[in-house]
């Protein structure tokens, strides 16, 4: 007979079971690798990642042309006013025309995307390592862990959306500090009940009963095995929760408790709504197309990901 198997090699036949690395082993291909190119291949895919992109690139500029103008410590054009251009409609001056103060409304729509891009990222990771943590640590271990994390859900839950979000954003203050902790303390709940569920489920999985009676550690087993199981719910969740954090800053920056002093695009409709009965119609036109574009690429982006990057249909696939 011989000698027994290592722990190396035990491991590398647990790994061997776990769905999510035989899919990517079969066709000599990384998990990743092969994520990318079944993304790839879908042409709504790439329509969004190219709005995405130029999204991306358009926030970045703004927030160069943020920072220069901050260092330099000058009035930046998009907050100089001119009354002897107010309300000009788009023309080869003004692609997008000029505001109540002549300000030029595409360089403000930019500045809009900065503040959004900022709000999407910074509130992302805040709710989701919460959300995936909590659901993770409930869904393995089960129990009074279980419990704890389904009340704290329940509680968060119950609490109206919009009161919570207004109340802590009163409490640290007006801002984009106020808006990035009011969103990503509130908005949680969706993906820890997601990572929760799939948690349930992987559980029960053959890889997971082999490393368990390997005696390994439940933090390797849940991290190191359950989790890449479970990672597209928390990237699909990522594709919901930036628009939506995009939104409820609009919705904040309209109520006058989101960005102060700066283009946010809830600043923008709240100004533009104004005078919209005079005709003045290019500002909230440019506006609205901006956020409608930007959420409609990620809420599709989200369900292209989510085939791409589940397990059970890479593996049925692949057989």
């Amino acid at each position: 007979m011989g000698e027994p198997p290592g722990e190396a090699d035990m491991s590398a036949r647990v790994n061997e079971w776990n769905p999510a690395v035989e899919a990517g082993a079969m066709e000599g291909l990384s998990f990743w690798r092969e994520t990318g190119q079944r993304l790839w291949a879908s042409r709504i895919a790439r329509a969004c990642l190219a709005v995405l992109a130029i999204f991306f690139l358009v926030a970045l500029a703004a927030e160069l042309a943020h920072d220069w103008y901050a260092w330099r410590d000058v009035t930046p054009p998009w907050q100089a006013q001119n009354l002897s251009a107010r309300y000009m409609p788009p023309g080869p001056g003004h692609w997008l025309g000029t505001d109540g103060l002549g300000r030029d409304v595409a360089l403000r729509l930019a500045q809009g995307a900065r503040i959004a891009f900022h709000v999407g990222v910074v509130s992302s990771l805040i709710a989701i390592p919460i959300g995936v943590l909590l659901g993770c640590l409930g869904g393995y271990f089960g129990g009074w862990v279980d419990d704890l994390v389904v009340w704290l859900t329940t509680v968060f839950a119950a609490i109206p959306g919009l009161l919570f979000v207004l109340a802590i954003a009163m409490v640290v203050g007006k801002g984009l500090l106020g808006v990035f902790l009011a969103i990503g303390l509130t908005t949680w709940v969706s993906t820890c009940r997601l990572i929760r569920a799939e948690v349930l489920k992987q559980r029960e999985r053959g890889y997971v009963r082999a490393a368990q009676a390997l005696g390994f550690s439940s933090g390797r087993i849940l991290f190191r095995h359950i989790l890449p199981n479970v990672i597209h719910v928390a990237l699909v969740s990522f594709t919901l929760r930036f628009p939506a954090a995009i939104g409820t800053e609009v919705f904040l920056s309209f109520l006058g408790i989101g960005a102060q002093n700066q283009p946010s695009w809830g600043t923008m409709i709240a100004a533009a709504r104004l005078r919209l009965w005079q005709g003045m119609w290019w500002e909230l036109a440019a506006v609205t197309v901006a956020i409608f574009a930007v959420v409609l690429a990620f809420n599709l982006l989200g369900d292209q990901l989510r085939d791409a990057l589940d397990p059970r249909l890479r593996t049925a696939a692949v057989t």
